[in-house]
């Protein structure tokens, strides 16, 4: 008897306890168009750092002799107005739209969360000052600021004039291509929306049991910050920073359209769009490509927002 319970034991299978990630993981996986766009984006990613591998041609490489051409053997999607590949310059324009994405994410996060932690957990004269400084940010037109921004560093960089810092950081945004004060521009003010959902979240958690115990015992604030807070609080940042990304993408092409994104010739979805609107009805092929690109990267981000969101919250987890 003893040995057939120690055998039906040995038989029983233990179930391995999966860890909040590794739950959140899972549930992304079983969602296939989350999952789908996740491998969408990855291989843009790829394709924006082998560019020059992949890319048939040069960005700026053409000739007037080939200027409109349509789509055929020479050039699969034809050329522009100067004779550049469109495919060619569509693969290159990924690199900027992936870096915006990357960089304006990362900055508005990290922003935002040190700037929300900090003003949720100190509270008192701390929070309604920082919070004050936002409110004063936030109440002026977020298109008209970055434009205004935009105008200020294109003079800057085309006077060439600054020295010392100034000088440095237009040197390096020439050389790329213009990318350095798009970066600016746009994560400079797009982190107080971050900060007020991480200062909200502070608030909901910082008076929470675990917390109490945690101070109880003689934890420092720093510790409570990164041991209790943050691991709860990332979660819902990092779902809204990624639902975010597409109006950073769409920004930059904006930028880029007006004439106020990245310097010519360096290829930009939305600058390649501006170009090609005037002649849209003679030569549709001129906007197709970046146009498709720009609204499927938009939709894979989306669709990867809406993943995460379903998988870090159980709530929603069946309801979608």
């Amino acid at each position: 008897m003893a040995v057939a319970e120690r055998t039906v034991r040995l038989e029983t299978p233990v179930r391995k306890e999966r860890s909040p990630w590794g739950d959140a993981w899972y549930q992304l996986t079983r969602n296939r168009v989350a999952v789908s766009s996740l491998v969408f984006i990855s291989l843009l990613i790829l394709v924006a750092i082998f560019a020059p591998v992949i890319a048939p041609y040069h960005f700026a490489e053409g000739s007037l002799e080939d200027n409109y051409a349509p789509p055929g053997d020479k050039y699969l999607l034809g050329a522009d107005f100067m004779g550049r590949d469109i495919l060619s310059r569509t693969l290159y324009g990924a690199r900027v739209s992936m870096s915006v994405a990357i960089v304006a994410s990362l900055v508005s996060l990290l922003v935002g969360l040190t700037v929300g932690v900090i003003s949720g957990y100190v509270g008192g004269r701390v929070d309604n000052i920082i919070m004050r400084i936002v409110d004063i940010i936030y109440a002026y037109p977020f298109i008209v600021f970055v434009i205004l921004m935009q105008v200020y560093f294109k003079a800057l960089s085309r006077r060439g004039e600054a020295g010392g810092i100034a000088g440095a950081i237009i040197e390096l945004d020439s050389k790329a291509g213009g990318m350095l004060f798009v970066f600016i521009a746009i994560g400079l003010v797009n982190w107080l929306q971050m900060a007020r959902l991480a200062r909200g979240q502070v608030l909901s958690y910082k008076e929470k049991e675990f917390v109490e115990a945690a101070r109880s015992v003689g934890a420092s604030g720093g510790r409570i910050i990164f041991r209790h807070l943050l691991p709860n609080i990332i979660g819902p940042l990092i779902v809204a920073e990624t639902l975010q990304i597409p109006t950073y993408i769409f920004l930059e092409a904006f930028l880029s359209f007006i004439g106020l994104g990245v310097n010519p010739p360096t290829p930009s979805w939305g600058a390649m769009i501006s170009e090609g609107f005037k002649g849209l009805r003679s030569y549709p092929h001129l906007i197709a490509a970046p146009a498709i690109a720009l609204c499927l990267t938009t939709l894979a981000f989306n669709f990867l927002g809406d993943g995460l969101r379903d998988a870090l919250d159980p709530r929603l987890r069946g309801t979608t």
